[in-house]
């Protein structure tokens, strides 16, 4: 799996996740929500993620996500 495919699948958990929370345990739990969706935004305009810094550390290897791969 690539980086970018990786990214996408936690960013997509992890939205899915807080929501979730936020619902059924505590409203609190959207902020979180709003921060992966604000730093998918930045990244948009800036090329640059943390978590693409972690799995790259972590030997994924780059490539687009969508090569049919």
């Amino acid at each position: 799996m690539t980086i970018d495919r990786t990214l996408r699948l936690i960013a997509g958990l992890f939205v899915l996740v807080t929501v979730a929370l936020g619902m059924f345990v505590h409203p609190a739990w959207l902020w979180a929500t709003a921060f992966v969706g604000l730093n998918l935004f930045q990244s948009a305009f800036t090329n640059w993620c943390p978590m693409m810094a972690v799995l790259r550390k972590a030997g994924l290897r780059e490539g687009a996500a969508c090569d049919g791969r």
